[in-house]
């Protein structure tokens, strides 16, 4: 599948219903997911493997990495409606090789291949990503996550990755488009950076 045709699959399955705020549920846009995914793909993180999708919304990393040949993905996801409408977006495009996990983050425990999460980026809740990040580094030696483009931020990425023994290999700039779907949403569309990142524990012999 090429990376447009996975971008548009992905754009057109079904969002949330009733987004939550505290939580932060924005479904993550088709051409975002794609270009993590097709990271992963690349690096052969993907086809065959056993992934884990942390905080899952409404399924689209956990689709997109079914479609690009994992071999079983866990949709780990502590909404229960969202849950429940990534098991339907699931059911439209015949897709069988999904787990999906009714919990907390912190409490998936199951070791995998690698993880793909699109975290909360905090704006509501600070420092909302890091149970996300910390879950990720505990059960996968490779992990790709989606966070703001922020100097900031991405001062405090480097410096928590190194600090749990993982490091950087990749660093991707993309465009993340926001609906307006809360009461501060002046815009329509809003558009922001975000880094796509691609971890590695820090033990791991250099890709190649």
């Amino acid at each position: 599948m090429k990376k447009k045709h996975l971008a548009i699959v992905l754009s057109n399955l079904k969002g949330f219903e009733k987004p939550k705020l505290e939580l932060e549920q924005y479904k993550t846009p088709g051409d975002v997911a794609a270009e993590l995914l097709w990271l992963a793909y690349s690096m052969r993180d993907i086809e065959g493997k056993i992934i884990a999708d942390l905080g899952a919304g409404t399924g689209v990393l956990s689709i997109g990495a079914s479609l690009m040949g994992a071999k079983k993905v866990y949709a780990v996801e502590k909404d229960e409606a969202a849950l429940e409408i990534a098991r339907e977006n699931s059911r439209t495009l015949g897709i069988d090789n999904i787990k999906f996990i009714h919990c907390n983050v912190s409490d998936f425990r199951t070791k995998v291949d690698a993880v793909i999460m699109n975290p909360p980026f905090g704006s509501q809740n600070p420092k909302a990503d890091r149970p996300f990040l910390l879950k990720a580094f505990e059960i996968s030696d490779v992990i790709y996550s989606i966070h703001l483009t922020k100097e900031e931020v991405r001062k405090f990425i480097e410096a928590f990755t190194r600090d749990n023994s993982f490091k950087i290999t990749h660093r991707l700039t993309a465009t993340f488009e926001i609906p307006a779907q809360f009461f501060f949403h002046k815009k329509r569309l809003e558009q922001i950076l975000v880094d796509i990142y691609r971890f590695e524990r820090s033990e791991l012999p250099p890709y190649g």
